[in-house]
């Protein structure tokens, strides 16, 4: 670890999931959003179709990507995706040195939501929700940022709290978790932050008991710590760093007691999970249909991650599910990945590649079309 560097902030933790107050007053925004992108000029009046089957948006802007779904409701699994757009724009970048979003990263993620509010008006939705994580709860000009946003896209952007952003993970996630197991250890290794959620599946539904947010994700570590190369010493400074904030939060649960009698399964739904079962599944380029709900052996994430830690950011780039955007952030995330299972000898994870727009999707059809659709026009 480079003897320089500040102490990293203390993890914030919150174990009260289910806010409905706050649930309901993320829904109430929706209205206003879809208006401020009908005052763009795009006319709703010939998606009169589209609007009858009742489309839904939601966005997802993280420290590293820029994701959206578009999505209609389906009685058999929830909804059917119909339009999805993910970009890396690294909004975080440079954000542990300066504590500000910089012009570069900004109009970079402005692009990326210029392509999102297009995607948005052709397909006439009814309902969306766009929702910003960690750089923005980090940046010191962040609403100067989401003015511009609106300004520029018409896309109403509100930056959530990381309980907001457990509890649209965890719905995002629900599918994917196995009844004849009575707990789960969800976790989320984002670009500025790691969400680690304990939850009892014993219930009629999936109850998170407690939670912890790392204030550390892939971008804010490589910012700290580089890529090209990092060193193995690095790399176990980091695990062990990691681990610290793991240790009082396994107390305080008791989930090592859970583990070592099998009660306990793990899922992942971070870009680092679904790299690796990408490249453990040697795909020629990476597939989310083959990927998402993947079980990855823990054996398997120690060699893969062993492999890219030698590598340098030129040979990672050429591995397909890689390639050169996230070949100098891969190896942070594995860090975090090795800490997690380490701590947590479970053997295997299920990955995720789905998570918060998942969430919002299934609330904002689950929602009552009062609440949902107002600003349908």
């Amino acid at each position: 670890m480079h003897s320089g560097d500040a102490a990293m902030p203390a993890a914030v933790r919150y174990s009260a999931i289910g806010d409905d107050q706050r649930r309901s007053g993320a829904l109430g925004k929706v209205a206003a959003m879809t208006k401020n992108l009908d005052k763009r000029g795009e006319s709703r009046g010939r998606h009169g179709a589209a609007a009858a089957v009742r489309a839904y948006a939601a966005i997802d802007l993280g420290t590293n990507n820029c994701r959206l779904l578009v999505a209609r409701p389906d009685p058999a699994n929830g909804f059917r995706v119909i339009d999805a757009f993910s970009r890396i724009v690294r909004l975080g970048e440079g954000l542990v040195r300066d504590e500000r979003l910089s012009e570069a990263a900004m109009r970079r993620t402005i692009g990326a939501l210029r392509i999102c509010a297009d995607k948005v008006r052709r397909t006439g939705v009814v309902g969306m929700r766009g929702v910003a994580t960690e750089a923005c709860r980090r940046a010191h000009n962040c609403d100067d940022f989401l003015a511009q946003v609106r300004e520029r896209t018409g896309l109403d952007i509100e930056t959530i709290s990381s309980g907001e952003e457990v509890r649209l993970i965890l719905q995002g996630c629900l599918p994917l978790f196995d009844a004849a197991l009575p707990k789960a250890i969800l976790f989320d290794i984002g670009g500025g932050s790691t969400e680690v959620v304990w939850i009892d599946l014993a219930g009629a539904k999936p109850e998170p008991i407690d939670w912890i947010s790392m204030p550390f994700g892939v971008v804010t570590l490589a910012d700290r710590f580089g890529g090209n190369p990092m060193s193995a010493e690095v790399y176990r400074a980091l695990i062990a760093e990691v681990d610290e904030f793991l240790v009082p939060f396994c107390r305080k649960n008791g989930i090592a007691e859970a583990v070592a009698v099998g009660a306990v399964q793990m899922l992942g739904t971070s870009g680092t999970v679904t790299t690796l079962a990408g490249v453990q599944m040697a795909l020629p380029r990476y597939d989310r249909s083959v990927v998402d709900g993947a079980y990855l052996g823990f054996d398997a994430i120690s060699e893969i991650s062993g492999r890219l830690l030698h590598m340098g950011c030129a040979d990672r780039a050429a591995i397909p599910c890689i390639g050169a955007e996230r070949a100098d952030l891969v190896v942070a995330g594995c860090a975090v990945l090795e800490a997690v299972c380490a701590r947590w000898p479970v053997g295997q994870l299920r990955v995720g590649d789905r998570g918060i727009r998942e969430g919002i999707l299934r609330e904002l059809i689950a929602a009552p079309s009062g609440k949902a659709g107002n600003g349908a026009g």
